[in-house]
């Protein structure tokens, strides 16, 4: 029997309140040719198709890791795999992805 993965969506005003105030450090599961194209500023990089749990940012106090991709999809496959991976605390990822983020015209880092 699989663990029930725990999820917590995070809306885009949280996110950018949590990435100002230092509370949220954002992961973004996409993969290189995306994190190469655009990016989120303060985001760290941890593509999925080599998703490792242990090299995910650890928490400090306060803050919690939040996950995110290009629509939701990806972040919760990876949710799945931190928690399975010892990552308990890793519950949390930016639903609206990439699109959402552009789409309210946030600011976007490129290579």
């Amino acid at each position: 029997m699989t663990a029930q993965i725990i999820v917590e969506d995070v809306p885009l005003a949280d996110l950018k309140k949590g990435l100002a105030d230092g509370s949220i450090a954002l992961v973004d599961v996409r993969e290189a040719n995306e994190w190469a194209a655009g990016r989120i500023p303060g985001a760290t990089f941890n593509p999925l198709s080599a998703f490792r749990p242990e090299a995910l940012p650890a928490a400090k106090p306060g803050q919690r890791v939040v996950l995110h991709c290009r629509s939701g999809k990806r972040s919760i496959t990876a949710l799945g795999q931190a928690q399975a991976g010892g990552r308990p605390d890793v519950r949390a990822h930016f639903t609206g992805g990439m699109l959402e983020w552009q789409g309210a015209g946030e600011s976007v880092l490129k290579d």
